[in-house]
């Protein structure tokens, strides 16, 4: 299984992310879901990357902490091969929500490609019934990580209609 880590740009003054961790922790939630043999695309961003993203899919002003862009939907999916998406974690944001919880920004970090897989795996939180399937395999795959309990609070429902990234 390849997970393809990029980022963060050069130019940006981010705190550090062990990449080799969370590129270990996206392997074993891959293979705790399934998806062993898949490949995954993860970019660490600083805020006007995500910013830019999040304005231009989703229509929102200003950063967000992931934004997941699944290969398995949509008109070309027939031609993905095994790469399932991308997932693109602002990472300014994360250290924001790490601190807030008091915890270490390489568990949020994982914990936002957790959440930003499921969403590649067409999991969602939109509706009661969903965001209760996909909170439990949230906790599922904290633990199948090592993480315990714990996570980010509840996130607000992306909004319909338009293709592209889940948040």
């Amino acid at each position: 299984m390849t997970v393809r880590l990029a980022g963060p740009p050069d130019d940006a003054a981010l705190p550090r992310v062990d990449v080799d961790l969370l590129r270990t922790r996206a392997r074993k939630a891959l293979a705790a879901l399934g998806h062993g043999r898949s490949e995954l695309s993860l970019t660490l961003t600083d805020d006007r990357g995500i910013a830019e993203l999040n304005e231009a899919w989703r229509g929102k002003r200003g950063p967000t902490d992931v934004l997941s862009f699944s290969l398995l939907e949509g008109d070309h999916a027939e031609h993905r091969g095994a790469l399932l998406g991308d997932v693109v974690i602002g990472v300014a944001e994360a250290a924001r929500q790490a601190r807030a919880a008091h915890r270490g920004l390489d568990r949020e970090v994982a914990e936002l490609a957790i959440h930003g897989i499921l969403h590649l795996l067409g999991h969602d939180h939109e509706e009661e019934a969903e965001a209760r399937v996909m909170r439990a395999e949230e906790r599922r795959l904290r633990r199948a990580l090592g993480l315990g309990r714990g996570g980010p609070a509840s996130r607000p429902p992306r909004p319909r209609g338009r293709r592209g990234p889940r948040r």
